[in-house]
C-alpha cells in the first residue's frame, strides 16, 4: 500500500461518514442486531437480504426471544435466504447465550468463535462494530480492497495469501472506531473497489492503491479456477390421498436440515424417472407407488452442485409410510404448506400442488 497508514484511515472514515448507506443494522450497537445482520448478510446480497432481517426481528426481537423458539419456527422465518446451517447456529448460539452467558454476548474476537456458528470473521465485525474491540475482518469484499491496495498478484484464496491478508487487515485497522473502519471497508468493496469496473475516480483512497498505481485493478483480484459445477436429475413423488400430500423432515444436522420435503432423490445410471420413483419410495418410506402425471420440471442451484427436480403425482399402492430416511412424516393439505419451511426448490412446484 502506498502512503501513510494514518493518512488511509482519516481518507477512509471521512468517506464512510458522507457516503454509509443507511442499513437497519447501523442505527444500532445491539449486539444481538449486528450479529443477526452479519450471519444473514453472509451468501446474501445486501437488497435481499435487507427485507428478511427486518422480518425476523419482528418476529425474534430480542436474543431471548429466538432462544425460547422452536427450531421449526426459527427455519420457516429463515426459508428463501438459502445455506439452513447459518439459521440453525443462530438459534443454538441464542440458547447457549441464554444458558451459560446469563444472555450477554462475550465482547472479545477469541471467545465469539467458541459460538456455534462463529468464525473469525462474523467475530471480528461483531466485537468491533458492537464492543469497539480492534479486530479486523476480511469478507469478499475487504479481501478484494486489500489485494488491490497492495496488488496481490496470487490467488486471494489460497490459505497463505489469505493469511497475508488478514496480517494487513490488523495493520490497517485504527485502535479509535474500529467498527466503522471495518463498515467503511466493507463499504469500499461493495460501491467502489467493485469486482469489475471499478470507480477507481470516486475512491477516497485512491492515492494508496498499488494497483491502480500499476493499472493493473481491473485484473485483481486473482483466483484459483473453479471445479465444475455437477448437475443431478431428481425425482420427486407428490404422492397424494385424499386431498393431502406426504412430506418428510430431515434430519437437523445433515444437508437442509430440519427443513420439509417430498419423498424422492436422485436418478440412478440406466433408471426411468418411474423406477427411480418406485424405489425412493421403498427405500425411504416402505411403500410401493402408483407413478401418475408429471406436475413440473424445475431447476435450482445450490452452491456445488445443480438439480433438475421431476415432479409426478403418486399413490400408495402398497404399504403403510415409515420414516426411514426422515425424522418425522405427515400428510398435509397443500392449504397448509405455509406453515411448513420447505427448501427453495420445493417452491418452485408447491403453487402447482
Amino acid at each position: 500500500m502506498k502512503g501513510s497508514i494514518g493518512t488511509f484511515q482519516k481518507a477512509l472514515l471521512a468517506w464512510f461518514d458522507r457516503e454509509a448507506r443507511d442499513l437497519p443494522w447501523r442505527r444500532t450497537k445491539d449486539p444481538y442486531c449486528v450479529y443477526l445482520a452479519e450471519i444473514m448478510m453472509q451468501q446474501t446480497r445486501v437488497d435481499q437480504g435487507t427485507p428478511y432481517y427486518e422480518r425476523f426481528l419482528e418476529r425474534f426481537p430480542t436474543l431471548q426471544s429466538l432462544a425460547e423458539a422452536e427450531e421449526e419456527a426459527v427455519l420457516k422465518q429463515w426459508e428463501g435466504l438459502g445455506y439452513y446451517t447459518r439459521a440453525r447456529n443462530l438459534h443454538r448460539t441464542a440458547r447457549i447465550l441464554m444458558e451459560q452467558y446469563d444472555g450477554r454476548f462475550p465482547e472479545f474476537a477469541e471467545l465469539l468463535q467458541l459460538l456455534p456458528g462463529i468464525g473469525k470473521y462474523t467475530a471480528g465485525a461483531v466485537a468491533s462494530i458492537a464492543f469497539d474491540q480492534q479486530a479486523p475482518v476480511v469478507d469478499g469484499n475487504v479481501k478484494r480492497v486489500l489485494s488491490r491496495l497492495n496488488a496481490v498478484t496470487e490467488p486471494v484464496d489460497l490459505p497463505a495469501v489469505e493469511q497475508t491478508l488478514w496480517a494487513a487487515a490488523h495493520a490497517l485497522l485504527p485502535a479509535k472506531r474500529p467498527g466503522d473502519f471495518n463498515q467503511g471497508m466493507m463499504e469500499l468493496g461493495a460501491r467502489i473497489c467493485t469486482p469489475k469496473s471499478p470507480t477507481c475516480a470516486e475512491c477516497p483512497v485512491q492515492a494508496h492503491c498499488e494497483a491502480y498505481a500499476r493499472n493493473i485493478q481491473e485484473t485483481l483480484p486473482k483466483k484459483t479456477p473453479k471445479k465444475s459445477v455437477p448437475h443431478y436429475e431428481v425425482v420427486v413423488a407428490a404422492i397424494q390421498d385424499d386431498g393431502r400430500y406426504l412430506i418428510g423432515k430431515r434430519p437437523s444436522d445433515g444437508f437442509l436440515g430440519g427443513l420439509w420435503e417430498f419423498p424422492g432423490g436422485k436418478l440412478q445410471p440406466g433408471e426411468t424417472h418411474q423406477q427411480a420413483l418406485q424405489r425412493e419410495c421403498r427405500e425411504e418410506l416402505g411403500v410401493d407407488v402408483k407413478v401418475g402425471g408429471m406436475v413440473a420440471v424445475a431447476n435450482h442451484a445450490y452452491t456445488h452442485f445443480k438439480v433438475t427436480l421431476n415432479v409426478y403425482r403418486c399413490s400408495i399402492t402398497k404399504g403403510k409410510p415409515k420414516a426411514r430416511t426422515h425424522t418425522e412424516l405427515r400428510w398435509v393439505p397443500p392449504e397448509e404448506f405455509d406453515a411448513y419451511p420447505f427448501p427453495k426448490g420445493n417452491h418452485k412446484f408447491l403453487g402447482l400442488l
